[in-house]
């Protein structure tokens, strides 16, 4: 158990308060990037009240860090330790342009698998369980820091890099695995892969009784998390993170469809963005965060893009940390309008998983002239009884939760991309 997970707010704030002097202390003077932010916005060290004055401190964006690193090529300067003590390389994928190249200390680095230690703990994954790793073990940040957090719980690790999903399949019902960590698509590619093998035994007499799912907002999504549990028969845990902050936050045992920040080691602030003050509870905002424990790396008042919603109620798992209801919403940059709405590619995906015929869906949206146009192809598993009256269906829940007339199509088996890492399902064009 962390020692912050339980304090009050007053006990959180002062614990704040003195993790982010200590790491300002350790940043200025060491970390070009921080150091030189901090005397631009007239910030003195020794003249902040913390957390009251947190701020003070200026924010930081994705685009001022990729621009660092294009002009102080390949890290940038945001590094608070010499080059040469930094041992761990990662990547952002880039859904939101160039990517950032991220890395880290052995110290740094082992705060990452800390981090994942908490998301482990509220799942209540255990010595004795054995957890599988269907990702590509890529550059990307991924499942690599659950991967080494759980070897150091005494978890029984298993990869599977580099195999087909068939392949995979078969390893889980091999080795008998209890923890499967995927992103949701995943997931549910694995489960279509199954269903289609009438051989194999069904996924719901598996050893699986937990996937911890990260890297898209589907696990907080209630039908996509409904289709994953039913095609598992085993619980969904959400997760997320980002590689320039870390492992942030994860759903609890007791409170489904809630992600708790980790407070212990992040600072994050939800803030209106009309007016850049804090978000009142209920009302959507951007998450902005920073890292009290990345030392060699850090960020501060990061704006992640995330829109989220805080919750007042207590968990009733015992946790005072802040908790996010129904997870990521989406993600400001995701956000397009469409004929006057504006629509983010969750609130689609909660439309079309509520559909148990539908394998697989993409949706489009194109400029015609001043205005901009959202149609949705959808991929039906055979043998659906009518496909046609399924595409007006979805039209018409489509409608009703947007607002917005959608055309729909059903297409051939096959047709539509398949993603075992993030998906791209939600393609703008122009």
């Amino acid at each position: 158990m962390h020692p912050a997970e339980h304090l009050d707010r007053d006990g959180l704030a002062a614990w704040h308060g003195a993790r982010l002097s200590r790491l300002l202390a350790d940043m200025y003077g060491r970390n070009a990037f921080y150091t030189a932010k901090l005397d631009r916005a007239g910030v003195r060290l020794d003249a902040l009240r913390l957390p009251a004055d947190l701020d003070r401190l200026p924010p930081t964006t994705k685009a001022e860090l990729v621009a660092d690193q294009e002009a102080n090529p390949p890290w940038g300067t945001a590094l608070t330790e010499p080059l040469v003590n930094y041992t761990r390389y990662c990547q952002t994928s880039s859904t939101t342009g160039r990517p950032l190249r991220w890395i880290d200390t052995n110290q740094s680095w082992q705060w990452m698998l800390e981090c994942w230690k908490a998301v482990y703990r509220a799942a209540y994954v255990a010595p004795g369980d054995r957890v599988f790793f269907p990702f590509s073990f890529g550059p990307f940040l991924g499942f690599w820091a659950g991967f080494e957090a759980a070897g150091q719980m005494g978890l029984h690790v298993v990869p599977g890099g580099g195999m087909s999903s068939q392949m995979r399949l078969a390893m889980i019902d091999a080795v008998g695995a209890t923890i499967i960590c995927c992103t949701p698509t995943y997931a549910l590619r694995l489960a279509e892969v199954a269903a289609q093998d009438r051989a194999r035994p069904r996924l719901t007499d598996s050893a699986v009784r937990v996937l911890i799912v990260a890297g898209e907002p589907g696990g907080s999504i209630p039908a996509t998390r409904a289709r994953i549990e039913q095609s598992w028969g085993a619980r969904v845990i959400d997760h997320h993170g980002l590689t320039e902050v870390g492992p942030l936050s994860f759903e609890c045992w007791e409170a489904p469809g809630f992600l708790h920040v980790n407070e212990g080691e992040f600072i994050c602030e939800v803030l209106d963005p009309l007016t850049g003050l804090e978000a009142s509870y209920g009302q959507a905002g951007e998450l902005v965060v920073t890292n009290l424990g990345r030392t060699a790396s850090p960020v501060l008042r990061y704006r992640t893009g995330d829109v989220v919603v805080k919750c007042a109620d207590p968990c009733p798992c015992g946790r005072t940390w802040l908790r996010l209801e129904g997870g990521i919403l989406g993600r400001a940059d995701d956000m397009v309008n469409v004929r006057g709405v504006n629509v983010y590619p969750a609130s689609i995906e909660a439309v079309v998983r509520r559909f148990s015929d539908i394998v697989e869906f993409r949706s489009t949206v194109s400029r015609a002239g001043a205005m901009r146009t959202l149609r949705l192809e959808i991929e039906v598993a055979p043998p659906a009884a009518d496909w046609k009256a399924l595409a007006s269906e979805v039209a018409a829940q489509l409608r009703q939760a947007l607002g917005l007339t959608v055309p729909v199509e059903a297409v051939e088996a096959g047709v539509l991309p398949r993603f075992e890492m993030k998906a791209s399902r939600f393609i703008v064009e122009g």
